[in-house]
């Protein structure tokens, strides 16, 4: 406008007044020094436009559209309607009271230089000037309610990032697989746990058919999603498996079919599958644990009900050798039968072990210095064979949880003892005990003030697969002469103390060993709770 106004003054110099042509040079040059420096200053210099330049931009378009209207009649210049576009960006721009001041500068400018030219004007002008400041004075208050709006839009879409990044969190470190497709199975979303579980990249899948790809490591999740997809059928705690990374895994799958705008072209599944290999190996515990108490219900009465008809059959023998008229046949015959009535009576002592593996107090004790016994009286078992190194791996100072200790070193004794027999010469038996915090206790275990975790590994021929889902049941072991009654025992005294175990073996692709994970929680008398017996003592 400035450079029209000055070229027009040019055009029309011969009778254009000298005044009017000054007005309009120093307008043109100005506005384009104006415009130079705000161009260095936000586009090159990439400074915020703060209020203060804001204004001072108001300021300076006041003052070009005075000159503007001042060249072209003042008043009554048909320009006069350039002060409203300032006014509005103004209004729009600066707060409520930043807006009025320059509402009242406009006023002020156009009313000066009318002023200037007030003889050459009519009463007409007045009330043009009123219509004016009223144009100015709706333009703030629009101005004003339309920035009260936009604040609100902005604390909206404030708010509205704030959830979308919570959610976005919450999806990226959330243990469950999530994936969503559309109605046509083009993979819309899908977060770290899922391409984690599936093994697969699926960030580069993002807008592409997935569910081939999904169907060769996971059919029962694949089929869920096609189910959906084709029939809308939604799929409500399925199970299923997943073959990744050199393993198969047992998961848990739910979808939900949505359509946002219900005109169909919008519908969207997603499936939310997560790992039940934790659940399934914690139900199988109880399993176990219950099984184990009903066998120990049963040795206990059992043994009771033996033993003492037994100890008589034993003295009644003995007498009976010892009579003059026993021969050599009888004396051989009782010795036979006293040797195997000794066998059963050990037997049935370990039986009533086994049935009485409780905590009979707790007391704070060391897992640390617990484990360092059981190893030193392992490796100096005569069980060891030659070459067998036995390593103890603990913390420095001391690891105090709360238990039994007696019940606690008899665990690990027959944990480490038992590796030391399976391990050839040679070999090598290593246990490490570590301490474990809230965040890595394994999900379902209401270990709230943490864990304490104890690993016995050794480097023997492994276990079979057929004996290893029956490992801890009575009467079942892999050592001749044995008992199958030691881990058992190690079951009870663990779970006794709320803890589990675990156990890994392998045989195949040129590994073999075993190693049994033990996980005990740190305050025992938090858990047990309502268990304890009337004298305070933990049954």
């Amino acid at each position: 406008m400035a450079v029209a106004i000055f070229a027009a003054a040019v055009f029309a110099w011969r009778v254009a007044a000298p005044a009017d042509t000054l007005v309009a040079s120093v307008a043109c040059v100005g506005a384009l020094v104006v415009t130079a420096l705000s161009a260095v200053y936000s586009e090159i210099a990439r400074r915020p436009l703060t209020r203060t330049f804001i204004t001072a931009q108001a300021v300076v378009d006041l003052l070009l559209a005075t000159a503007v209207v001042h060249v072209t009649g003042g008043m009554e210049s048909q320009f006069a309607a350039l002060y409203l576009p300032v006014l509005g960006v103004a209004a729009l721009l600066l707060p409520g009271r930043g807006a009025v001041l320059v509402a009242l500068l406009g006023l002020v400018l156009y009313v000066g230089d009318g002023m200037l030219l007030a003889t050459q004007h009519g009463p007409l002008v007045w009330l043009q000037f009123a219509v004016f400041a009223l144009v100015a004075a709706c333009s703030v208050a629009i101005g004003v309610r339309l920035q009260q709006v936009n604040h609100g839009q902005r604390e909206l879409v404030a708010e509205l990032t704030q959830v979308r990044l919570e959610a976005v969190d919450i999806l990226r470190n959330i243990r469950s697989g999530i994936l969503t497709v559309n109605r046509h199975g083009h993979l819309l979303y899908a977060n770290p746990a899922a391409a984690a579980l599936l093994g697969l990249d699926l960030r580069r899948s993002m807008g592409q058919l997935v569910l081939p790809r999904i169907a060769a490591v996971s059919p029962a999740l694949a089929g869920a999603l096609e189910r959906a997809v084709t029939a809308g059928r939604r799929t409500v705690r399925a199970e299923g498996t997943i073959t990744a990374g050199g393993r198969a895994f047992p998961v848990g799958v739910t979808t939900t079919v949505s359509d946002g705008d219900g005109s169909g072209t919008g519908v969207t599944i997603t499936a939310i599958f997560q790992d039940l290999s934790s659940s399934k190996r914690l139900e199988a515990l109880h399993l176990r644990a219950e099984r184990l108490e009903a066998v120990a219900a049963l040795s206990a009465s059992l043994a009771h009900e033996i033993k003492n008809p037994l100890a008589s059959i034993r003295s009644a023998v003995e007498q009976l050798a010892r009579m003059p008229q026993a021969g050599d046949d009888e004396r051989v015959l009782s010795g036979l039968i006293v040797r195997e009535s000794d066998r059963l009576s050990r037997l049935l002592s370990e039986f009533l072990d086994f049935a009485r593996v409780r905590v009979t107090r707790i007391d704070p004790v060391d897992v640390a210095a617990i484990a360092r016994g059981a190893v030193s009286l392992a490796g100096a078992h005569p069980d060891r064979r030659a070459g067998v190194e036995v390593h103890c791996a603990t913390p420095d100072g001391s690891l105090v949880i709360e238990g039994d200790e007696d019940l606690l070193h008899r665990a690990m004794f027959n944990l480490t003892l038992n590796a030391v027999q399976a391990t050839p010469e040679g070999g090598c038996v290593r246990v490490d005990v570590t301490e474990l915090a809230q965040d890595h206790v394994p999900a379902g275990l209401a270990f709230e003030r943490g864990a304490v975790m104890v690993r016995v590994s050794d480097t023997g021929s492994g276990i079979d697969p057929l004996v290893r889902d029956r490992l801890f049941d009575p009467f079942i072991t892999t050592k001749p002469g044995g008992t199958g009654l030691g881990l058992p025992v190690v079951h009870r005294a663990i779970e006794a103390h709320r803890g589990l175990v675990f156990v890994d073996s392998e045989q195949e692709g040129g590994r073999s060993g075993t190693t049994f994970t033990v996980l005990l929680p740190a305050r025992l008398a938090d858990i047990m709770g309502s268990d304890e017996t009337d004298d305070g003592r933990a049954e």
